[in-house]
């Protein structure tokens, strides 16, 4: 297994987590349940018309926190927008209960990977483990 899908597995696993941008000099969170690899690459979903889009343009530092079974990971690095057709595909594809709302072929549809990307792997009984990704 790949750096880039044990961590998507620990998300699949946590179902939730939480997305970290910055807006000029204030920090923005706000919850996400989007992970998917494709080409080797970890990637999310979101929408252009919303402000994590706009967010991620002006500064694409982010970083993802999630929490599940007495273990965290902590994702830090830059978010690259792909406008190809395929990924979204396949983003949708895996997530169908996003088709309502999103389309491959529509104009809103973002899908982002990490590049120059470190996850880490904590617990309160074992010493972080970090990944390049």
């Amino acid at each position: 297994m790949s750096n880039a899908e044990r961590v998507c597995k620990f998300l699949d696993e946590a179902k939730t987590y939480y997305l970290a941008t910055a807006e000029g000099d204030q920090p923005r969170v706000r919850p996400f349940g989007t992970a998917l690899v494709y080409e080797g690459k970890l990637y999310i979903q979101t929408g252009k018309v919303k402000n994590v889009s706009k967010q991620l343009a002006e500064n694409p530092k982010a970083e993802i926190c999630a929490f599940c079974g007495g273990k965290w990971v902590r994702i830090a690095g830059e978010l690259i927008n792909d406008d190809r057709r395929e990924p979204k595909a396949a983003m949708l594809d895996k997530m169908p209960m996003l088709k309502g709302m999103y389309s491959a072929d529509d104009d809103n549809t973002q899908v982002l990977y990490f590049k120059n990307a470190v996850a880490t792997f904590y617990s309160f009984s074992e010493a972080p483990e970090s990944l390049s990704l």
